[in-house]
């Protein structure tokens, strides 16, 4: 059975954008997947990257035009900048990373709930009653936000580890088990049709 290792950031707008394209791709192939979210600016720290208010103007104007495009185009509505933004990612992280410990409810439907609530509802994905409540909302224990803080933090560092050595350095990025590497919700067909033999 294919696996998929996914990197990413629970504040980036690319990967709210791609919905749940990556859970569709894992089903039509059989695949598992494991969820690994971690520090997106330590990251671009590590591997060459510029956080988005370090770029130059003309790569923040396109980003911004290129996000906008984008929602149109998929149908996911976005505030462009919003209220919580950018806030403290460490506490969706670490609930996500209970949920996929503890099991009993849809972890890609958690990830994208996240997401959501920070490019589409403008709500604080950093504050306690907004996770729990997307871990309710996803089938999970609420109560999921208040435990394992210790083993979350641990393994949200292990996610950064990893990706570095494995090779991400954006997010979303997806590595299958044969070690391709595909950055980008644009890329979710390309890792489709990677699964399916074709390229």
């Amino acid at each position: 059975m294919p696996h998929i290792d996914y990197y990413f950031s629970t504040l980036s707008p690319f990967t709210y954008l791609a919905g749940q394209g990556l859970e569709e791709v894992a089903e039509r192939h059989g695949a598992s997947i494991t969820y690994k979210p971690l520090d997106i600016m330590a990251l671009f720290a590590r591997t060459g990257g510029t956080p988005p208010a370090e770029r130059h103007p003309s790569r923040q104007e396109y980003r911004a035009q290129e996000i906008l495009r984008l929602s149109k185009k998929l149908g996911r509505p976005m505030a462009l900048k919003p209220t919580f933004w950018p806030t403290n990612p460490a506490p969706s992280s670490y609930a996500i990373i209970a949920a996929q410990t503890a099991g009993g409810g849809d972890l890609g439907k958690l990830v994208h709930g996240v997401l959501a609530a920070c490019w589409a509802e403008e709500r604080d994905i950093a504050y306690d009653a907004v996770v729990k409540a997307c871990l309710a909302d996803a089938g999970f224990d609420p109560g999921l936000a208040d435990r394992g803080l210790l083993a979350g933090a641990e393994t949200y560092a292990t996610n950064l580890e990893e990706a570095v050595a494995h090779g991400a350095f954006g997010s979303p990025f997806y590595i299958t088990d044969g070690g391709q590497r595909f950055w980008g919700q644009d890329r979710l067909e390309d890792l489709d049709l990677h699964l399916s033999g074709k390229i």
